[in-house]
């Protein structure tokens, strides 16, 4: 009986299997618009996964990141685009955790749109996490994400703006 039930309450979409597949996050609100919040792709084997982004694009903003952060979703991210925000990039891009709480998944995006490296942040560790080669953006999410969605590297991100 319980299967029965658990297959029903699937079957009607009551427990989504992962909150970004499919195509993705609900379309952005008027409220989200105001705020900058940019629909992030990344297509993965299992399919597109979008993320609704919090653009990081001044020295400050780059640096203050998801400090402080405990409201994320698994659709929340933060880009950091361009990479670095004060121009004369890519290069390699090396991100700690101090005064972040929340631990998260960060992804290392080429300049062509490919993702060159997952790294994970652990809250408050202030070992830095490197993306091991030049870097043009980076995407935060919560950690266990990419997991969940199945990044890897190589895969496409893309966002109005960003790499063709």
């Amino acid at each position: 009986m319980l299967t029965r039930t658990l297959f029903l309450a699937l079957a009607a979409g009551l427990f989504p299997l992962t909150a970004c597949t499919g195509g993705g996050a609900a379309p952005l609100s008027a409220e989200e618009q105001a705020k900058g919040i940019v629909p992030v792709t990344v297509t993965t084997k299992s399919g597109s996964h979008v993320f609704k982004a919090e653009p990081a694009k001044t020295p400050a903003e780059q640096q203050r990141g998801l400090m402080f952060r405990t409201d994320l979703t698994d659709t929340s991210a933060m880009l950091f685009w361009p990479y670095p925000a004060e121009g004369g990039g890519p290069r390699e891009a090396s991100f700690w955790m101090k005064d972040t709480p929340t631990a998260l998944d960060l992804i290392f995006i080429r300049p062509d749109g490919t993702i060159a490296r997952i790294g994970r942040g652990e809250p408050f560790d202030e070992t830095p996490v490197v993306s091991g080669e030049p870097v043009g953006a980076v995407l935060e999410v919560k950690a266990g994400v990419a997991a969940m969605t199945g990044m890897a590297e190589g895969d496409k991100v893309s966002w109005p703006g960003g790499p063709a």
